[in-house]
């Protein structure tokens, strides 16, 4: 038996690269999906409704392609495949999901109190979260195949990083394509040219993104998996301390992790959810989605999401430092929870700076340390894909919840006759990071 060798720095790199296309897709996806479907005639309320669709697609999806991806091989590789296949469909969506206002789709109510225009909107939404899915998970997979244990933790790191740098990107698009002049408002019921815009070059982006992973990515073979041993363990000048592996259960593992997990996904699917009427009524005094303020507040959404990005890439830096994983994910949390309460005294839209800067520690944890945790305690799992893709679904329920119980909470906070008080979300969402930090102590580590 032989263990994994180390990699290059460009080699983790290569790994890890087209999650930076990927994650551009789903950058302006989580920007401006709220922005879309209320400019189509949806309801503060109704919001978080339409955010189920999203993750309800990662739990079904990510589960099979980690099943069909552990017992695929090919001349392509074994997780190379569907990262292609998802990224092909996804590029297709991309087209499509802007334009649901312009296709000339009838504004009266069809199905479920939803307009023609939304439920395009709707199915586009579903096929492109399905697709970033299937692009998303194999590169996850991948880091789990192919770095020993000493490197994981910097694999991750990288991954964080290239996640946050295609965020920092896809989130600041619109504003980019607005300061140069392309028009920022619409008729009633149209997406903006510059919405319009950013998804074509995000689509062009992530094409590139994907063909020179594919080009730079050999996979270990069947047979060199069989060869690697099970029980690796961190070289002596590892920052991870020297004790022998300690052995933990795979269930206990999944279950304590996926409880932080709930807190955190829920959080920020308050934080897609609600920023932009947030900003807009904070910042910029409206909340009619056909005027400019709300529609400059939707671009500052961008803004100040890619501020998250810059904060998550510095922060990524920083967690290798920590001797211990979950200290890191605990800080990572308490500074993220700080950061969205501190959203409710803000009414400067460049102090929100700040606040997400913060915000922006947290993501960095969730990105990397929850799998660097699992994908140690399942080291040498012959059905690592499998696993990886159920615990995913720790990050796709919570979210699903969330968005089920979105629309009464923001009700209950709303005065009688008031405007929602969407800042109020993203204060709860604060208030769930400290709690997710608080369960971090139920969680293993396997050294």
């Amino acid at each position: 038996m032989r263990t994994k060798p180390d990699l290059s720095f460009w080699k983790l790199w290569n790994l890890s690269f087209g999650f930076f296309g990927v994650q551009i897709a789903y950058a302006l996806q989580s920007a401006n999906i709220s922005r879309i479907f209320a400019t189509l005639g949806a309801d503060p309320h109704q919001l978080s409704f339409f955010w189920i669709l999203p993750p309800l697609m990662g739990m079904i999806v990510q589960p099979i392609i980690g099943l069909l991806s552990d017992k695929t091989w090919c001349r392509f590789g074994r997780r190379i495949p569907y990262l292609f296949v998802g990224a092909i469909v996804a590029v297709a969506v991309m087209l499509m999901l802007p334009n649901a206002g312009s296709l000339g789709l009838t504004t009266q109510v069809v199905m479920w109190g939803l307009t023609g225009t939304m439920l395009f909107g709707l199915m586009s939404l579903m096929f492109l979260d399905t697709s970033i899915n299937i692009a998303m998970q194999p590169f996850k997979m991948m880091v789990g195949d192919m770095v020993n244990v000493k490197q994981k933790g910097l694999a991750y790191s990288i991954q964080s990083f290239l996640c946050n740098a295609g965020s920092l990107v896809g989130y600041l698009f619109p504003y980019i394509f607005t300061f140069f002049g392309v028009q920022n408002v619409a008729p009633e019921g149209v997406i903006p040219n510059s919405v319009i815009y950013s998804f074509y070059i995000g689509a062009a982006i992530l094409t590139l993104c994907e063909i020179y992973t594919t080009v730079n990515v050999k996979e270990y073979s069947p047979e060199e998996m069989k060869q690697f041993s099970a029980e690796e363990e961190p070289a002596a000048d590892s920052k991870v301390a020297e004790k022998p592996a300690k052995k933990v259960s795979i269930p206990y593992t999944f279950i304590s992790i996926g409880l932080v997990q709930f807190f955190c996904w829920a959080a920020f699917m308050y934080m897609w959810t609600y920023t932009p009427g947030a900003i807009a009524a904070q910042c910029w005094g409206t909340t009619d989605v056909t005027s400019e303020g709300y529609q400059a507040a939707a671009n500052w959404v961008g803004v100040v999401f890619a501020v998250q990005a810059v904060g998550s890439i510095l922060w990524a830096m920083v967690i290798p430092q920590f001797k211990s994983y979950k200290l890191a994910y605990v800080v990572s949390l308490i500074t993220g929870g700080v950061g969205f309460i501190s959203i409710f005294w803000v009414h400067d839209p460049y102090m929100l700076w700040g606040s997400f800067l913060l915000v922006g520690a947290a993501w960095a944890g969730m990105l990397a340390l929850p799998f660097t945790l699992f994908t140690n305690a399942l080291q040498g799992h012959p059905k690592m894909g499998t696993l990886l893709g159920l615990f995913n679904c720790t990050i796709c329920l919570p979210q699903i919840v969330a968005a089920v119980l979105g629309g009464p909470i923001l009700k209950a906070l709303t005065p009688e006759g008031g405007i929602a008080p969407e800042v109020d979300m993203l204060v709860l969402a604060g208030i769930f990071l400290i709690v997710g930090a608080a369960a971090v102590a139920f969680i293993k580590e396997r050294r």
